[in-house]
Order: C-alpha cells, then sequence, then structure tokens
C-alpha cells in the first residue's frame, strides 16, 4: 500500500499539471460515471494529502476524494494538439485530461465526490500528518500514550499516526531502538518527540526522491536488498538475514494482520 510520501507526492504532481485548468473527467470503466459528471468541465483548484487521502479541488466547492488503498495507482500520459489521449488500457475508474497532461486512477479503494463537511468528517478519523505543517504531535502522543496496544500496531493505526504504513513503521522503530511489542503506554515522551521528528525528516525525503530511504549511509555494508530496484532497509523485508548492525537474525511476525519486522537483539 502506497504510504503518505506518495499521495503528498501525487497532490504536487496534480497541483502542477493541472491547476487553473477547465479539466475534462470521464470513468471509462463506469464506476465513477455520476461523479465524474459532477467535476467535469470544471475548474481545477488544486490537490492536497492528508495521510493516504488525497483530494482534488474544483470550482464550486466539489472535492474528489481517493484513497489508493493497496492496488491503486496513477498514470500519467501527454496531451497535444498532435497527440489526443490514448485509448483506456484496462479497468480506469477516473480519466482526468487538462491542456499538456492527462492520468488514469486504476484499482483505487476510494474514488468519490465529497463536500467540504464529508472532508472534515474524513479527517476527524486520522491523526496528524508528519508531512503538512499543520501536523499536532501532541495529539498522535495522547493517543499513543495513553493506549494498551502495542506501539509497533499503534504506529499503523491511521487514528494515531496518518501516512505511516508497514515500511516506515519497521524501519523507525528499528532506528530508535524499541521493541515494537512495548506498549504505548509504556512509551517515554522524549522517545516519541524523537521517533516524531526524525519520521517528518524521512518522509520528507520520500517525497522529494519518490521512494523511501531510511538506510544511514554508515550501516549500508552491501548487504542484498529485499527486492531489486527496492529500497535498502534496516529490516523490512529482510526476515533471516543478518541484522546490519550485530548480526542477529532479523525475525518476522504477523501483528493486527500486517507482517513486523524488527532486530531482536537491537530492539530488545
Amino acid at each position: 500500500m502506497p504510504e503518505g510520501h506518495t499521495l503528498h507526492r501525487l497532490a504536487r504532481l496534480h497541483q502542477k499539471r493541472f491547476k487553473g485548468q477547465r479539466v475534462r473527467v470521464s470513468s471509462p470503466q463506469l464506476r465513477f460515471v455520476e461523479g465524474a459528471a459532477m467535476v467535469d468541465g470544471f475548474t481545477f483548484t488544486g490537490a492536497s494529502a492528508w495521510g493516504k487521502h488525497l483530494f482534488h479541488h474544483y470550482r464550486g466547492g466539489r472535492i474528489v476524494h481517493v484513497h489508493l488503498g493497496l492496488y491503486g495507482r496513477f498514470d500519467e500520459f501527454p496531451v497535444t494538439p498532435d497527440q489526443p489521449p490514448p485509448e483506456p488500457i484496462g479497468q480506469v475508474r477516473m480519466r482526468i485530461v487538462g491542456a499538456e497532461f492527462g492520468t488514469d486512477l486504476r484499482g483505487p479503494t476510494a474514488c468519490e465526490v465529497v463536500d467540504e463537511a464529508q472532508v472534515s468528517d474524513i479527517l476527524a478519523r486520522l491523526g496528524p500528518d508528519p508531512l503538512r505543517r499543520d501536523a499536532d504531535p501532541a495529539l498522535a502522543w495522547r493517543r499513543l500514550s495513553k493506549s494498551k496496544r502495542s506501539v509497533g500496531a499503534l504506529l499503523m493505526d491511521q487514528s494515531v499516526l496518518a501516512g505511516v504504513g508497514n515500511v516506515y513503521r519497521s524501519e523507525l522503530l528499528y532506528r530508535h531502538r524499541i521493541d515494537p511489542y512495548r506498549l504505548g503506554t509504556d512509551m517515554e515522551p522524549e522517545e516519541f518527540d524523537a521517533m516524531w521528528t526524525d519520521l517528518v525528516e524521512l518522509m520528507k525525503v520520500g517525497v522529494r526522491r519518490g521512494k523511501i530511504v531510511t538506510l544511514r549511509p554508515e550501516d549500508d555494508h552491501g548487504a542484498p536488498s529485499y527486492r531489486k530496484g527496492r529500497p535498502r532497509t534496516y529490516v523490512y523485508r529482510r526476515s533471516g538475514e543478518p541484522c546490519r548492525i550485530c548480526g542477529t537474525p532479523i525475525s518476522t511476525a504477523e501483528l493486527e494482520g500486517r507482517n513486523l519486522f524488527w532486530c531482536p537483539t537491537c530492539q530488545c
């Protein structure tokens, strides 16, 4: 599932491609026909992200809310007078066509037209987003520190922290040598403050570079990555491989339905 930095990159890209333009919006898949008709031909006024939620804003107050879920993605294509939009390929839920670019949305969990009140309802269910300037880490700390759930589970809870997924969760806990099974009530405020500060910087790097980067150069000793073309990590997807610091085999287990990765020595 795309993590928060991906949605912020998409918001920036779509704002760059479409802001101020009257765009054509359609649903080749026919699952978003009514919603597309509600914004087709309207001026695209901006895009924003909060956690794993993307919002396209249109003149007149209508907003398209997108949650990519596990399989959703946007595919971009150029548009010129000599190169009209290509025929849709596959199951395209929503197509946006502007003056010079178009984009196809496939496989989202949510694609719906909402108003400001409904956006407020969505945001009320979410914790602070480390990538937003208005983020309030104190809110995340209150929710985490009062919980008897494990920190490993709480970091993935979007009502505690919005935008954190499995990669950032596993890597952040390793970088701060925190046992993922420690209870939220057992966390110290200084530990949370350090993790929050680190997470903000890591996710900003993700926005700039378009990929998750968590491995410090001094800890990168050339051990193989878990998958070709993917970011090199401390523990994520490295089950059974030696810890980059102490050599202990990385452990994995299922925690609240998601795979967890940690070093039983460094994070004891």
